[in-house]
């Protein structure tokens, strides 16, 4: 009767170590399968009030698509010509926008001017600007307030991204000077739309052959992450919060300018009511080549930043195959990337410039 007991006790006592080795095992795996959550830090700075930010948008915010980087572009790069960057110019320009003078019988003010301007600033999808012969400085400027002016130009750009100036926007563009120039009493002078609508064209065929995009996808090796650790993770090396959720940025280096990288994961994560449990196995880094100075180094600190990201966070920096990015592809790019920003240079749409970023917007 005793062995019976002082088996069934034992047996007892194997029958709990063995449940207790069971909820260890299942609790071990549970937490193993979490997502990395950020550890005690500091919160991530915010982007800079105010910042400009033409990477922002319904265009930018969408997914890029995960493949080895490459130029979004059919244009041979191996002849391109060299030139130094291109120099500041005015807001309106020549180069890029389509010009009609507007002749003044006497000084018109600032105040006037406003009052005259259009309530948009577009015609079509074309940005729509008007500026102010100073006569106090001589400066071309955006109507002021107080100031008086002894002529105005209004302009309509040629290309952006969403195409080239047709004639449909060039009448618009018409209509809206013609307004303004009616309301001065002053006589609008305008080039003939069949020689804009060309240079238009030109200047369309020329921004879609070298505009380039480029974007690293790093997915997570084991353990998936959460949008906390992602952030976390960014910011320290440079990332900021940008200006929606999933969007982090890497600030330039110059007041004022686009930022230099984008870094993207998924906006329902990040909108999540508990983002912690939510797991994230793949993030973008994107590179918007035109937007950004060359000075800044962009390309470089593109491959830093996904080197560092993949080493910290335990991920791998993969192309659309799920294949690993190689070196030399890298390299390669980086070659081209030098030849398409001489190319920008030498037709005055510099990379990171005023001009370059409002052709390629």
């Amino acid at each position: 009767m005793n062995n019976m007991s002082t088996l069934q006790i034992s047996l007892a006592l194997v029958g709990a170590l063995v449940l207790l080795a069971v909820v260890a095992h299942s609790a071990w795996s549970s937490r193993r399968n979490l997502p990395k959550r950020p550890v005690p830090d500091a919160a991530p700075r915010q982007e800079p009030a105010g910042a400009v930010n033409p990477g922002d948008g319904p265009a930018a915010d969408e997914q890029v698509h995960r493949q080895e980087p490459s130029f979004d572009t059919d244009a041979d790069l191996s002849a391109l010509a060299k030139r130094t960057t291109a120099e500041k110019r005015p807001a309106l320009d020549t180069l890029i926008d389509a010009m009609a003078s507007v002749v003044l019988e006497s000084l018109v003010s600032g105040d006037a001017a406003l009052a005259a301007m259009p309530s948009t600033r577009r015609a079509g999808s074309k940005p729509f600007g008007v500026e102010g012969l100073s006569a106090s400085t001589g400066e071309w400027e955006f109507p002021v307030a107080g100031q008086r002016y002894s002529a105005f130009q209004c302009g309509v750009q040629l290309a952006n991204r969403m195409g080239a100036l047709n004639q449909i926007e060039y009448s618009e563009f018409v209509i809206k000077t013609q307004a303004f120039a009616d309301a001065l009493g002053a006589e609008a002078e305008f080039p003939e739309m069949l020689d804009e609508v060309a240079r238009a064209r030109e200047l369309d065929q020329f921004a879609s052959g070298h505009d380039a995009q480029l974007s690293f996808t790093l997915r997570a090796m084991h353990a998936a992450w959460s949008p906390g650790y992602v952030q976390q993770s960014a910011a320290r090396i440079g990332f900021v919060a940008g200006s929606m959720p999933g969007r982090m940025v890497l600030p330039a280096s110059q007041a004022g300018h686009a930022p230099i990288l984008g870094l993207l994961f998924d906006t329902q994560a990040a909108m999540a009511d508990d983002p912690e449990q939510t797991a994230l196995r793949e993030i973008t880094l994107s590179l918007d080549v035109p937007q950004v100075l060359r000075t800044e180094q962009p390309f470089v600190r593109m491959c830093e930043a996904a080197l560092a990201l993949a080493a910290s966070m335990d991920g791998a920096i993969i192309d659309d195959n799920g294949n690993l990015i190689r070196a030399e592809a890298m390299e390669a790019i980086h070659t081209d990337l030098e030849q398409l920003y001489d190319t920008l240079d030498a037709r005055e749409l510099a990379a990171g410039s005023a001009l370059g970023r409002r052709v390629f917007s």
